[in-house]
């Protein structure tokens, strides 16, 4: 609690790396219910601009070396909870 949580995800693909790449991080509450996209990253970084983690998540990835790892600022008890990373490297899933 109250310090930065590094949401570790590594990634190998058959296939060369390109702006096709996408990552996609959900998560869903230890309590169970909704899954809910927390970030999301194609060519470029895109956390989410609602919900729980608004302005607390930031990716700490390098997809060139298959590294889609995030960072959650601030983390508190109530974001406790399952975290799930997806990585699509199309033609590879």
């Amino acid at each position: 609690v109250g310090e930065q949580a590094l949401l570790k995800c590594s990634f190998k693909s058959s296939s060369p790396i390109t702006e096709s790449l996408v990552v996609y991080w959900t998560y869903r509450p230890l309590a169970g219910g909704q899954m809910e996209t927390v970030f999301h990253y194609q060519s470029i970084p895109y956390p989410t601009a609602v919900g729980k983690f608004k302005d607390r998540i930031s990716w700490v990835g390098n997809v060139a070396t298959g590294d889609a790892s995030i960072a959650l600022q601030s983390p508190e008890m109530s974001d406790n909870g399952t975290f799930f990373c997806s990585v699509k490297n199309p033609p590879d899933v």
